[in-house]
């Protein structure tokens, strides 16, 4: 039987490569979704709530497709942390999250509209943040620069260096795509990254 294609409904880079991981063939699509967050909303809702609406929408173009969309929201004491985008963003955040934890919340959904197929779920990091001097985070933002990563610091580059402490059920989910609750979800749709051919 032949297996219905898959798309990715996200442009980052990221989630691409994460993505990649499990050698199925996907391609990837940006979804038009207002990624504004709702009044009183949580981040974990707001997480959940843009995963799903990401998916819905490319399936919705693509109906015969199994569509992932993912979001992460970052969170300081309910207080959202979104892509710092330009230098003094990043330092902001980074001063703010000196010796704190911070809470990575990372969803998942995985779509197919001709089927009526829909999972999603959220997956939380805790993150503790090392005390950082202003000296410390200026030479951290100019050798990596990461104004397009919600909370300014890549996990998977020079970003360790900036934590003291990681606790997850999934280390992909940090990055931006929870792998093991993604494939999970692609089991239950039909596509097994182990029973894909070797190309």
């Amino acid at each position: 039987m032949r297996k219905p294609p898959l798309i990715l409904a996200s442009t980052s880079p990221y989630r691409r490569e994460l993505l990649e991981r499990l050698r199925l063939p996907f391609t990837t699509l940006k979804p038009d979704v207002d990624e504004s967050r709702l009044p009183d909303e949580k981040p974990q809702e707001t997480a959940l709530r843009l995963a799903l609406a990401k998916a819905q929408k490319i399936a919705s173009i693509h109906p015969e497709a199994v569509v992932i969309g993912s979001d992460q929201v970052a969170d300081l004491g309910g207080q959202v942390l979104g892509k710092p985008h330009t230098h003094s963003n990043a330092t902001a955040q980074l001063l703010a999250m000196s010796d704190q934890m911070v809470y990575f919340h990372t969803a998942v959904a995985v779509v197919q509209a001709q089927t009526r197929f829909h999972r999603s779920a959220l997956s939380t990091v805790e993150v503790k943040f090392r005390k950082l001097t202003h000296s410390v985070i200026e030479n951290y933002l100019q050798r990596e620069k990461p104004y397009d990563c919600a909370g300014s610091a890549k996990s998977e580059g020079l970003g360790i260096a900036l934590l003291e402490h990681i606790q997850s059920n999934d280390p992909t989910a940090l990055i931006g795509l929870p792998l093991t609750i993604t494939c999970g979800f692609l089991l239950e749709a039909g596509l097994n990254p182990l029973e894909t051919e070797i190309l």
